[in-house]
């Protein structure tokens, strides 16, 4: 046999916005998660999945940092690619971008069957912040988009089971801990991608186990399942059970059929094969499948109300056309977590191609049609066949790396003495960040900076806290420890351990800004007010010059403080505040929107109106905020501008 699949480097030119510095605090504060529901809703549930709902759903971020550091302003820029090829598809991979597949082309038709984003542009949308949209990308960790959406994965060629070549991706999810892998292959004349996934649980506890591949496809498409009921969620933070494919008298199959942004998990029935297409009106689309382990099928869309739209030219570039995403996951719902247990491990294949059906008709016609097309062009046992003739070759080493992720999958194999097959981590991996963790691990002892610096990111999980607990108790090592207490839930005791840092510390403003945020959340305002007020005024003391990262440093404290200090409605401290922040971040969005609400505390009306005719753009505007809206209608009852209309839910009554 000829083995023409070819893996090859490319080089990829966008439009694109930097990603700039992640923020240096860590994130003591909840998470703020938009998928969330009633607690009524539970009741009409089937019990494993109101199960699954409870089950360790994710509390913080740590030990991730939130990435908020790029703008809005899109420069050619060049984007290292993978690209993996046959005779009939042709698959662009951005290893350095989450490994997302963001093209999948039908050769033969020259058909692209994914959204491809013409731009790169950052939104916070996933867990830490920066996500961006368009094609296939994977989501592991917990409900949301992964805090790797932005972030470098490991990539090697491996071969494939038919003697050809992989791709391999892998990385280790922070969130949990947990080392995973996607292997990505075309076999000899098909014209369907595979992908083997692969998620490890190396400890000796269960792990809460979260999986979602999201898959961007223009909109103007209709969208099939194997179901006739649905989970609807809304931005409202309801679960609702509700008929396929119309409800409403309105057929939500069709992306712009609804008016607000939804998902729509499908019900699938056990026992039915896994899949779900998107089909134009001349019946061509994407069909993905899977075998049964992925079990979820969802369709998520942005809906045709302004706020939708106004979402989709955020994303992209203004008309180039929306986009909707039919997704797959390892339960009903993405609300969902499963349990994985000690020592275990849980993987699955899908596989994505064209196909060609008719998307019009009675919906059982129509399903049962693409159904016998999906069966002609790939019989559901091929797809079986091929995931048991894949299962030997996910441990195979790779044979030639291509791209380096992150030295954290190789801190913790170094820790644990971990054998991963397949996915290694080797200690030549470790970089800056890993090297005090390292020598705590080595020497017992966290080492002090060699120099002044915002302080680096702290471990969390118990192992490492119990290496902080028995260090020698520096000013540094118990910074880091009362972090992990306070993600731990001993937050009395983290308290304690900051308290007896900061008398010591060659830089207080680090302890000073950990203890307002534990003033804030025990409802101590005014006390958290002073501290952040007293942490920004010693930060900019320290401030060693305009780099980035003491940038990033003095936005993210600066934030927090005018918030505080607006809060308590000390506007004067928060006008000093503002004047003291570098020009160039006083410019952003985020900073001209806390301006405005400065200037209304200060009783300027006019000039907090005027703000808003200065067509700011807040290039980190949360899925869900609406603190564009809120603040609009406190200074007039006038409609909000369409270009600060974001809202993804109606109106509360």
């Amino acid at each position: 046999m000829v083995i023409v699949t070819r893996i090859r480097r490319e080089v990829l030119t966008l439009p694109a916005a930097q990603l700039g510095h992640d923020n240096p605090l860590p994130p003591l504060r909840p998470l703020d998660e938009v998928h969330r529901i009633d607690d009524r809703d539970r009741q009409d549930m089937p019990r494993d999945m109101a199960r699954q709902l409870g089950q360790e759903p994710l509390r913080s971020l740590l030990p991730v940092r939130v990435r908020d550091g790029y703008g809005r302003t899109r420069e050619p820029r060049t984007l290292d690619a993978l690209v993996i090829e046959n005779d009939w598809l042709r698959a662009t991979v951005l290893p350095g971008l989450g490994g997302r597949i963001v093209s999948l082309v039908h050769l033969p038709t020259a058909r692209e069957l994914l959204y491809r984003n013409p731009v790169f542009q950052p939104a916070n949308f996933a867990l830490n912040g920066a996500w961006y949209s368009g094609g296939i990308e994977w989501n592991i960790g917990a409900t949301g988009h992964t805090t790797l959406s932005c972030a470098p994965l490991h990539a090697a060629r491996v071969p494939a089971p038919d003697g050809g070549e992989m791709l391999r991706l892998w990385e280790w999810e922070r969130l949990r801990d947990l080392p995973f892998q996607v292997d990505l292959w075309l076999p000899d004349g098909s014209d369907f991608l595979y992908a083997g996934v692969r998620i490890r649980n190396p400890h000796e506890r269960p792990v809460p186990a979260y999986w979602w591949t999201n898959i961007a496809v223009p909109e103007e498409r209709r969208v099939l399942a194997p179901a006739e009921e649905a989970w609807h969620f809304g931005y409202e933070r309801r679960l609702t059970r509700v008929p396929v494919p119309s409800y409403d008298g309105i057929d939500r199959t069709r992306p712009l059929n609804s008016p607000y942004a939804a998902d729509y998990f499908y019900e699938v029935p056990d026992g039915r094969r896994r899949w779900i297409a998107a089909l134009d009106a001349d019946g061509h689309g994407l069909v993905q499948t899977s075998t049964d382990v992925l079990r979820g099928r969802k369709l998520f869309v942005w809906g045709s109300g302004p706020g939708g739209r106004r979402w989709q030219d955020w994303l992209t570039e203004p008309g180039t056309g929306g986009y909707c995403e039919i997704q797959a996951g390892l339960a009903r719902t993405q609300l969902e977590h499963v349990r994985l247990e000690p020592e275990s491990e849980v993987s699955w294949l899908e596989a994505y191609g064209p196909l060609d059906a008719t998307p019009e008709g009675a919906w059982p016609d129509v399903v049962r049609e693409a159904e016998e097309r999906l069966a002609a062009v790939l019989p559901r046992t091929r797809v079986e066949e091929a995931y048991a003739a894949w299962r030997p070759c996910a441990d195979t080493d790779p044979a030639e790396p291509l791209a380096t992720g992150s030295g954290w999958g190789a801190l913790e194999v170094l820790r644990a003495g971990w054998k991963l097959p397949g996915t290694p981590f080797p200690e030549g991996a470790l970089g800056e960040a890993q090297a005090p963790w390292a020598e705590l691990l080595r020497t017992g002892s966290l080492p002090e900076p060699r120099r002044v610096r915002p302080p680096g990111e702290t471990l969390v999980a118990p192992h490492w806290r119990d290496m902080l607990e028995t260090a020698p108790a520096t000013p540094h090592t118990e910074y880091h420890l009362g972090v992990a207490q306070w993600h731990a839930g001993d937050r009395a005791q983290a308290v304690r351990s900051w308290e007896r840092a900061l008398p010591l510390a060659p830089s207080p403003w680090p302890l000073l800004r950990v203890l307002a945020v534990a003033d804030r959340t025990s409802g101590h305002h005014e006390r958290a007010a002073e501290r952040y007020a007293e942490a920004f005024d010693d930060l900019c003391r320290e401030l060693r010059d305009q780099g980035g990262a003491w940038t990033a440093a003095v936005a993210a404290l600066g934030r927090e403080t005018l918030r505080a200090l607006l809060r308590t409605r000390r506007t004067a401290d928060a006008r000093a505040v503002w004047e003291r922040l570098p020009p160039a971040v006083r410019q952003r969005g985020r900073f001209l929107l806390l301006h405005a609400e400065l200037l209304l505390a200060e009783g300027r009306h006019a000039d907090a109106r005027a703000v808003f005719e200065e067509e700011f753009e807040v290039a980190d505007l949360r899925e869900g905020e609406e603190a564009i809206g809120r603040l609009w209608a406190r200074l007039t009852d006038d409609p909000l501008p369409a270009r600060h209309d974001f809202r993804m839910r109606p109106d509360a009554p």
